[in-house]
């Protein structure tokens, strides 16, 4: 095992984080940032950091690779870039940041769903390519949100915030879908999912990927979906069954969808949802936006300055490894 450097915790940043939450990190830790977020780069960087901060998938050995490590925390709330059994055999805390971006991934759905519904983005293309009446007559194929039926699964953080603002804002009908027996909030009517996909105008899948939603959404699912219904995805791309949506798109069984991930990331060149003009793409970026990734890195940043003055971290993922963390070589900050 490397012995402990001398002076503050080294802390290693996966990616780049909101600049004043690093110059405040930098106060009290030593900061590197990754130069890219290869396996074999990230193994290095970790040799002798205690923390590292986390936008990017970790490889499953990478807490072997930095013996000293005593936390990685989840910039974001999803947990599946970190191998958490690795970490909690290991000792290492996990801890995310939950309901930071709750809010801005609730508007990137509902911003999504104007979209859908107006068809701005394709009225947008053709009024610059085209004259002013081909762009124009799109709007009548258009509808309103107002009074339509908006199925949500998964009703965290994210579900709840999307909820509010769909219910208040639009006062569109809402079902949710969860697989708790938590209270559902205001006004979300609980819905088993085959109910809520038969039902809803328009579902937002924001549920974390786990073995019980990888796959969620497949053909059986797809094909009990509300004829015309259209999907937002802000979960993981694992949970839908790619080449399903793609058939339920091609057929029309879909009106549209928006897709923020995928199966496979970054999305190839060759993928067959690039061919649907109804389907809007993003790049995983859903929760990206000064204010989040400021909340975001503020929290991350009080929780790694816990860890390593010895605390539990507030929003400790893995409690399990709480009895056995590894020994904190008694770190000064600076």
């Amino acid at each position: 095992m490397h012995a402990p450097s001398a002076g503050p915790a080294h802390v290693v940043l996966t990616n780049p984080i909101d600049p004043d939450v690093t110059r405040q990190l930098a106060q009290h830790l030593r900061v590197t940032v990754a130069p890219d977020t290869q396996p074999d780069t990230l193994r290095a960087a970790v040799r002798d950091a205690q923390l590292i901060i986390v936008r990017a998938p970790l490889p499953a050995d990478i807490f072997e690779q930095g013996p000293q490590l005593l936390g990685a925390i989840r910039h974001g709330a999803g947990v599946d870039m970190i191998p958490i059994e690795a970490a909690t055999a290991a000792g290492v805390l996990v801890a995310n940041t939950p309901g930071a971006n709750a809010v801005t991934v609730a508007e990137y759905a509902i911003g999504q769903m104007l979209q859908l519904s107006r068809r701005l983005a394709k009225i947008d293309s053709t009024l610059r390519t085209a004259n002013w009446a081909a762009a124009r007559v799109q709007a009548d194929t258009g509808t309103d949100l107002y009074g339509r039926t908006l199925g949500i699964v998964g009703m965290g953080s994210i579900g709840t915030a999307l909820a509010r603002i769909a219910g208040a804002g639009f006062s569109m009908r809402v079902l949710g879908h969860r697989a708790s027996d938590a209270p559902m909030p205001e006004p979300v009517v609980r819905a088993s999912l085959p109910h809520l996909l038969a039902e809803s105008d328009y579902v937002v899948l924001a549920c974390p990927l786990t073995e019980a939603t990888r796959g969620l959404i497949g053909a059986a699912e797809l094909a009990q979906i509300k004829p015309g219904a259209r999907l937002v995805n802000v979960s993981r791309g694992a949970v839908i069954e790619e080449p399903a949506l793609i058939d339920a798109l091609r057929s029309g069984r879909l009106a549209g969808a928006a897709l923020d991930v995928f199966s496979t990331q970054p999305l190839p060149g060759d993928s067959p949802l690039r061919a649907f003009e109804q389907v809007l793409l993003t790049p995983h970026m859903a929760g990206i936006t000064v204010d989040s990734m400021r909340r975001m890195g503020e929290l991350a940043l009080a929780q790694a300055l816990e860890i390593v003055a010895g605390g539990r971290p507030r929003h400790l993922v893995n409690p399990d490894a709480w009895p056995k963390r590894r020994a904190n070589p008694d770190l000064s900050a600076t």
